[in-house]
C-alpha cells in the first residue's frame, strides 16, 4: 500500500488518512456549521441569539445544524427547566481544538478570499434584461 506524507515527520496509510480526513471535514462543513461554530466560539448563545446573529438561516436549518454539531461532539446543548424554557449552546473542548484551523482559514480568506468571490461570481449565470439566463 502506498504511503502518503502529511507532514515531513508523519506518514500514514493513504486510504485510512483520506477516510479520516473526509470524516473530519463532514463534521465541520455544512452551509451554516462554520458560522455557527464561529459565533459559539465567542461565547455561549441561546437559540434566538444565534438566529438573530445569522439572519439568513431558517429556524429549521439552524436546528438541524445544531443537532448535527451536537451529535458530532462539537456543540453542547444545555436545557434549563425554567418557565419559559431556556436552552443554551456552547462549543465543546473538541470544537475549541479547531481554533487553529479556523484561524488558518481566516488568514487564508484575508489573503485569497477575493479570488474565491471572483470565481463564485464568474460561475453564476447572468440574468438578461428580459429575465432570460445568458
Amino acid at each position: 500500500m502506498k504511503k502518503m506524507t502529511i507532514e515531513s515527520d508523519r506518514e500514514c496509510n493513504s486510504v485510512t488518512a483520506v477516510a479520516e480526513f473526509h470524516d473530519a471535514l463532514r463534521t465541520i462543513t455544512g452551509k451554516w456549521k462554520g458560522e455557527i461554530l464561529w459565533h459559539l466560539a465567542q461565547r455561549t448563545h441561546r437559540f434566538g441569539e444565534l438566529k438573530r446573529a445569522i439572519p439568513a438561516v431558517t429556524q429549521h436549518m439552524l436546528t438541524a445544524q445544531l443537532r448535527e454539531l451536537e451529535a458530532d461532539g462539537l456543540v453542547k446543548r444545555t436545557a434549563y427547566s425554567e418557565i419559559p424554557p431556556r436552552v443554551e449552546y456552547e462549543v465543546t473542548a473538541a470544537a475549541r481544538a479547531l481554533r487553529p484551523v479556523f484561524e488558518a482559514l481566516f488568514e487564508w480568506s484575508q489573503q485569497h478570499g477575493k479570488l474565491a468571490r471572483k470565481a463564485e461570481r464568474m460561475n453564476k449565470p447572468r440574468v438578461a434584461s428580459r429575465g432570460r439566463i445568458s
